[in-house]
């Protein structure tokens, strides 16, 4: 239920644009005035950090974003993970997708002839995300990019309060959908804590009323609230969904947050180590995932890092895994490289081609063949599928790649009627 339109540009040239001067850096946690936006843009950009801000100026954001769309440098695309993933599945000629976030004329513009928007769904305005470019020693003014980065900002209330969900939720009955992807519970950090608690049991209701045959996806992202994500996890929505589908770092934020295997462990140092990545799946479906005595429905998890996708399900309720993850693997090198098939000359291998299972339990060692590459291991009824992933050494476009493989996976999926 999250859509918006991405405006990409330089940074410079959109403050350049607004008459802004290059000054001194400095942060702000939310932006009130396009001064603080000169201010924590520079402050950003001499640290070569990547950085997202809430724009708090109704009418001054919408001015920005007015210039910044129009600006000749900008390019506009479909954004919002929901959006993104609706995209990517509507590329497939036979798929029909029904899209409920707030589309304003711009997004419906941009969007694919199978991609069914409800009137319910539409606004007048978009909401627009600005994400200002800036190059590895790029200058503006003192300033100095030690490093390519991107700072982004918007003034996005629909959102954030998932305003469309129940919209969605009331279509389904006439669309009949055969698969439902929720995505967009991250955008809720924004709201106060009561109105994100009253919310989430909202949503929670919403869901609840989604046929119990039609699978449904939940599709995380980006978050840092972690009494919000443990409650997403031990009360709520983990129990309601079929399939999950997130990251490294979504992953430990997770266990860091519900106190899982290896939560101890600040951040990742170079690529994820698999058996860790492994322990604290099997965590995530043996505690929180459907067994003969939990009213759960979680039975699939689709991992996605730069180097590998690891596809784990329970027993008995998903087929096709093999193809499953070997399709989220190729999205991932073709969308990263802008090529219609993977062009060898232009990917690497950055996966481990020995590793273990495990770092908890008795591990087994596997050793990667590049004539199957989709390694195959089991633990106590739960499967794993293991791919590496061809990767694009010089990326064209990297937003939305997580949103790409997810999709690409779901569609090659094949769920077993329960």
């Amino acid at each position: 239920v999250n859509a918006c339109v991405d405006v990409v540009l330089s940074g410079v040239k959109l403050l350049e644009a607004l008459g802004l001067e290059p000054g001194d850096g400095k942060n702000h946690v939310v932006l009130n005035s396009r001064q603080d936006l000169r201010e924590a843009f520079a402050h950003f950009m001499e640290k070569g950090a990547a950085a997202e801000r809430f724009f708090s100026d109704a009418e001054a954001f919408h001015h920005i974003a007015q210039t910044a769309s129009e600006h000749p440098g900008a390019q506009l695309y479909v954004g919002g993970n929901a959006a993104l993933i609706g995209q990517k599945l509507a590329a497939n000629p036979d798929l029909k997708i029904l899209l409920c976030g707030p589309v304003g004329p711009k997004l419906h513009e941009l969007l694919d002839d199978n991609v069914v928007v409800p009137p319910e769904s539409m606004q007048e305005r978009d909401e627009f995300h600005l994400i200002l470019e800036y190059q590895a020693g790029e200058e503006w003014g003192r300033v100095r990019a030690p490093a390519a980065n991107r700072f982004i900002f918007s003034h996005d209330l629909s959102n954030g309060a998932l305003n469309m969900l129940e919209v969605f939720v009331s279509s389904l009955e006439e669309f009949q959908p055969d698969l439902v992807v929720l995505s967009g519970l991250h955008m809720m950090e924004g709201q106060s804590r009561e109105m994100r608690q009253r919310r989430l049991m909202e949503a929670v209701a919403s869901i609840s009323d989604i046929p119990t045959d039609i699978p449904i996806h939940l599709e995380l992202a980006s978050m840092t609230d972690q009494d919000f994500m443990s409650n997403i996890v031990h009360q709520q929505v983990f129990p309601l969904v079929n399939s999950l589908g997130l990251n490294e770092q979504e992953l430990l934020f997770l266990t860091q947050s519900a106190a899982g295997p290896h939560a101890s462990l600040p951040s990742w140092s170079g690529i994820p180590d698999v058996g860790v990545v492994s322990d604290i799946l099997f965590w995530i479906l043996k505690e929180h995932g459907k067994t003969a005595d939990r009213a759960s429905d979680l039975t699939r998890i689709h991992f996605h890092t730069l180097a590998y996708h690891i596809l784990v399900t329970v027993d008995g309720h998903w087929g096709n895994q093999v193809a499953a993850v070997a399709a989220g693997a190729r999205a991932a090198g073709t969308q990263a490289c802008a090529t219609d098939t993977i062009d060898t000359t232009k990917v690497f291998l950055k996966a481990p081609l020995e590793f273990v299972t495990s770092q908890i339990e008795a591990p087994s060692k596997i050793s990667l063949n590049p004539d199957e590459p989709v390694v195959h291991w089991h633990r106590e009824g739960i499967s794993f599928h293991f791919t590496p992933v061809l990767v694009c050494k010089d990326p064209v476009r990297t937003v939305g790649l997580g949103d790409a493989i997810s999709a690409e996976g779901l569609l090659y999926s094949e769920v077993y009627p329960q």
